[in-house]
């Protein structure tokens, strides 16, 4: 048998000279989904070991049959590859290569086994089968006539989508979004593409401006094109929404616009950025609104509008009075405090007379000091009352929380207001608002503007509304600061909990928390092998390294050896994703200490993630048509080689996903602590490093702390501590809605 020799050492150190090599591309090592930069391993015919393969590829699926140009290096830690230049795919020469190429996930419907099935039957001429005689698949057992449909669609489907990842490849830029390109515009794909590439990130998730700019550019529209200025607007705005603004000041938004529109050739001037500005607020594609200090901001329309409308609703509201009983109250709560053999304190006591006769009422507060209680006690009252009552939070979590310490159902806000995917709103609204005379929300920190809106406008006008939240967390993860400007603008009925109660304060996670608050560094016991309190410190070195071994021992031994489940009780809340210890990085080490690979698990690899059956993965944009909204958090129970599909069990369903759609998941073993908002874990690890110091915040780590219930590890170094508790500074956010209420009232 002959062997094809790999080049000599003498050969790899010289000048680089271009070859040719050809194989059956056998796994992929890693993927980059925003490059397409990949590692891959080839089995190249006659070789005994399979080569390694690194260069940017379009689309590179196991199975494939290529033929590389390019040249070999020795790489210092990973040993001899070959560094790609060019590629073409070729149609698979051998049976195990058709087999392999079938069955690589290429064709829906097509998985590993039918693949096996269908060459076995047709040999090497399988794909030309397939090519002009389709229907002939019928002659190989198990596949029925339905599934050839689907099998016909899907290669129909792919010889098109190839189509738009060689043009979009001749163009310098990679196709990982092509199915999804293809989805969105079909037929029209090409077409669409080269008329208005900024099109790309206004339509397909995952395509952002960066994306489409580099496109335009590699179609030729000049750097100075309408389109794109206008694009570049849009995309600042959008990001600083991420950010949770609401607008920017116009000299902030020019700022921002030069600098992301800026090239090599080519650097916007101000003058040209602010007539595109007046040209879009001309044509209502922006809104500009002077401040009381005369500075001129740029909103969204939508943001504008919805800011707008929910301050006057919220005044609408404000201004419908209730007739009061007070003494009726007082004589209620002297009889329910009696027969439970409770007491309230003072600030519970005027919470639940607040909230008993007020349209509109927050109540806020941090960890034991009675919401909860307060809460169950308001609704006790309102039941009392005769009233209908509906329980609702932002989250699953949240609502399954709310749910049990009230003893009634309680929804998420969406299935309250009854999302319509098909509509993409909410059936509930001010023509067809809610059924109920009372409402409550709970985690109302989590409340983004939008959210905020359409929960209020739901609510019937002679209806109660009582958000309830803890004013000290994190903002929201959408745009807004929703519940802080409500209680800063001192035009809504606003009670603050205090008071720690004794039970509470046994547990050093509460006493912590209220100490990182007032700006003191916690009192926190070093770990032991027999810990005494549910908040611990385990140094693990000032460097990140130490941190991830750190966490990787605590999963493996410690932590299993308190009693607790890896995979289902402990959840790693991080600053931020980057970095050895930000979520990306561990989600990798925990992946493989909690779910590591085995023969029964199905496992796919997306943009570089590997999701394996077993995996605990989050949500991370909102997507209607499949009711799962960013943050929501599950497990793949199914992953279905042959449908192309992934099956995820959230708290209350399943969810069917497209391969093309995965973009939209993340491993969920590490999250970042915005993420984690509304959530509660029995035991929570926060790793804290110097390295993470642009997100140190004090409300940051009173926020990751106080989502454990049973058991808190942080990881670090004491001076990350230390810049958490002193920095107060968290982001200011450009919102308008204090001022808004303000204004409002004094009409």
């Amino acid at each position: 048998m002959s062997t094809t020799p790999l080049p000599s050492q003498q050969q790899v150190n010289a000048t680089p000279k271009q070859e040719s090599i050809t194989g059956v591309v056998e796994r992929l090592t890693y993927y980059s989904q925003k490059s397409g930069y990949t590692v891959a391993r080839l089995q190249r015919p006659g070789a005994k070991e399979l080569t390694t393969i690194t260069g940017s590829f379009a689309d590179i699926q196991p199975g494939q049959t290529l033929q590389l140009t390019g040249f070999w290096r020795e790489h210092p830690q990973y040993g001899l590859q070959f560094q790609v230049v060019n590629y073409k795919e070729t149609k698979p020469a051998t049976l195990t290569g058709i087999e392999k190429y079938l069955g690589s996930g290429l064709i829906k419907g097509v998985g590993p086994v039918t693949a096996k099935r269908i060459v076995a039957h047709f040999g090497i001429e399988t794909l030309e089968i397939i090519e002009t005689q389709i229907d002939r698949l019928i002659e190989v057992n198990g596949i029925a006539k339905k599934r050839i449909k689907l099998i016909k669609n899907a290669w129909e489907t792919q010889k098109a989508i190839k189509e738009v990842m060689v043009f979009l490849q001749s163009h310098g830029v990679s196709t990982t979004y092509a199915v999804k390109i293809y989805k969105q515009y079909g037929d029209k794909s090409i077409d669409t593409v080269t008329h208005n590439p900024y099109q790309l990130a206004a339509d397909i998730y995952g395509i952002g401006f960066l994306t489409a700019d580099k496109i335009a550019r590699n179609l030729g529209v000049p750097p100075d094109s309408e389109f794109r200025y206008r694009a570049g607007m849009t995309h600042v705005l959008s990001e600083a929404a991420e950010d949770g603004h609401c607008y920017l000041p116009q000299s902030e938004l020019i700022e921002n616009v030069i600098k992301l529109l800026t090239t090599a050739d080519h650097q916007p001037t101000e003058l040209a950025i602010t007539v595109t500005i007046k040209d879009m607020a001309l044509k209502d594609e922006l809104i500009r609104e002077r401040d009381a200090d005369k500075t001129l901001n740029c909103y969204k329309p939508t943001y504008f509008y919805t800011e707008q409308n929910l301050a006057q609703l919220i005044s609408g509201r404000l201004n419908q009075p209730i007739a009061q009983d007070i003494p009726r109250v007082r004589a209620w709560l002297e009889r329910y405090s009696s027969s439970r053999q409770v007491s309230l304190s003072t600030e519970q006591q005027q919470a639940v007379e607040v909230a008993a006769y007020s349209r509109f009422t927050v109540i806020t507060g941090g960890p034991g000091v009675g919401k909860t209680f307060c809460t169950s006690t308001i609704v006790s009252l309102w039941k009392a009352m005769g009233k209908s009552i509906a329980l609702a939070a932002p989250t699953g979590r949240a609502a399954q929380r709310l749910g049990e310490m009230t003893g009634l159902e309680a929804k998420t806000i969406h299935r309250l207001l009854e999302f319509d995917p098909r509509t993409r709103s909410f059936k509930r609204d001010r023509t067809n608002p809610l059924p109920h005379s009372a409402i409550i929300v709970d985690e109302a920190s989590m409340l983004d503007l939008f959210l905020a809106y359409s929960l209020v406008e739901a609510v019937a006008e002679n209806a109660q509304l009582l958000l309830v939240g803890d004013i000290d967390q994190l903002p929201s993860v959408g745009a807004g600061n929703v519940l802080a400007d409500l209680i800063n603008s001192r035009k809504v009925p606003v009670v603050r909990l205090t008071q720690v109660f004794r039970q509470a304060a046994t547990s050093k996670i509460i006493t912590a928390a209220h100490q990182i608050n007032r700006g003191q560094y916690p009192h926190i016991e070093s770990i032991s092998n027999t810990p005494q309190s549910d908040c611990l410190w385990h140094g693990g070195g000032f460097e990140p390294e130490h941190g991830v071994q750190a966490i990787s021992e605590l999963i493996a031994d410690f932590i299993p050896g308190l009693g607790f489940h890896p995979a289902t009780d402990v959840q790693v809340l991080c600053p931020m994703s980057r970095g050895l210890v930000g979520t990306r990085n561990l989600n990798n080490v925990l992946q493989q200490l909690i779910n590591p690979p085995s023969p029964e698990k199905v496992e796919v690899t997306r943009g570089g993630t590997i999701f394996r059956v077993g995996d605990r993965i989050i949500q991370l944009t909102n997507d209607y048509q499949r009711e799962v909204f960013n943050g929501d958090v599950g497990f793949i129970t199914t992953i279905d080689t042959e449908e192309q599909e992934i099956i995820v069990q959230y708290q209350e369903r399943e969810v069917t996903y497209d391969y093309a759609d995965m973009n939209e998941l993340a491993l969920a073993w590490s999250v970042s602590i915005h993420k984690s908002q509304g959530s509660e874990y029995s035991v929570v690890i926060l790793p804290l490093y110097t390295q993470h110091y642009m997100m140190l915040t004090r409300n940051l780590l009173y926020t990751g702390l106080t989502r454990a219930k049973k058991l808190a590890i942080i990881i670090g170094s004491q001076k990350a501590i230390s810049m958490c508790v002193r920095s107060t500074k968290s982001q200011e956010r450009y919102t308008r809605l204090q001022e808004r209420l303000i204004q409002v009232a004094l009409q």
